[in-house]
């Protein structure tokens, strides 16, 4: 975001549509695996499924977001959807590995 350098724009571009593309795949498998017979129905998984949805939504917005030439608003939302997305991730990636590996995962 802070170079003037355009090989690192178009790098930017084509890793933010991939991480979309990505996400999109990593919640289809994640809908489909909670709902298998053998995974509760805690409110951790609930939490994790809405808060990946909505990372998805933001990273593919920022995707969107890269497919013309931004004014300067248009940088701005695509920054705002880039980082919301990505704390969205984190946040819903640590939930997941709460419910994967026990609330004290992070001690082993």
């Amino acid at each position: 975001m802070t170079t003037r350098h355009p090989t690192w724009h178009v790098v930017a571009r084509a890793t933010v549509r991939a991480g979309a593309l990505a996400s999109v795949a990593a919640a289809i498998a994640g809908w489909l695996l909670a709902g298998a017979p053998d995974v509760g129905t805690a409110i951790e998984l609930e939490w994790h499924r809405w808060l990946a949805l909505g990372a998805t939504a933001g990273v593919l917005a920022a995707a969107t977001a890269t497919a013309a030439r931004p004014s300067t608003a248009g940088r701005w939302l695509y920054r705002v959807f880039l980082f919301a997305s990505a704390a969205g991730i984190a946040l819903a990636a640590h939930i997941g590995a709460r419910l994967v590996w026990g609330a004290d995962f992070l001690h082993l």
